[in-house]
């Protein structure tokens, strides 16, 4: 185990995200062959999950990014700010939105108000993690890769101020306990 890897206790390992991947591509596929499918990443989380997700779906898809920012340092804002667009219309696209975590819903029921509002066929969300416990508004979730208790989460796309990010697996860190 690597220097950065070692402050973390392994929460989801390496290869139960693949195989979870797998799996949410596999139900992706089956759910919109013969739609074009636009996925929308949601930044920076979701970056990781993405690449892999749409190289699990087997058929044709467009990819575009959204940057949202809603939290500082571990804790959530509750404001959700966003701060890189898309970079083209979506009018009667079926979108796809991919989340890296779903904590208190206020973001993705604020992307997916804001989406609604550019006229596309349909709107899904994809999350790779879910916190029931610490819901404030109930999205509906298409495609759950996960669902954890209240604690905070590293790797795999999701950070603690920035670092993290490139952990293979999703980990909670050792200082935080459980």
């Amino acid at each position: 185990m690597g220097e950065l890897a070692s402050g973390y206790d392994v929460h989801i390992s390496e290869a139960d995200l693949a195989k979870r991947v797998r799996e949410l591509g596999a139900a992706i596929t089956a759910d919109y062959r013969g739609k074009e499918l636009t996925v929308v990443g949601v930044l920076k989380g979701s970056f990781l999950f993405l690449a892999d997700l749409v190289r699990a779906i087997d058929l044709p898809v467009k990819v575009d990014f959204m940057g949202i920012s809603s939290y500082e340092g571990t804790k959530s804002t509750g404001v959700v700010r966003v701060t890189s667009d898309l970079s083209r219309p979506v009018t009667g696209q079926h979108l796809l939105l991919v989340e890296d975590i779903v904590d208190t819903g206020l973001t993705v029921s604020y992307l997916l108000e804001n989406l609604s509002t550019r006229h596309p066929a349909s709107v899904k969300v994809a999350a790779l993690l879910e916190k029931p416990a610490r819901a404030k508004v109930k999205v509906p979730i298409a495609y759950r890769g996960f669902e954890i208790p209240d604690v905070f989460v590293v790797g795999y796309g999701l950070d603690h101020d920035g670092v993290g990010r490139n952990l293979p697996f999703v980990g909670v860190p050792k200082a935080a306990g459980r």
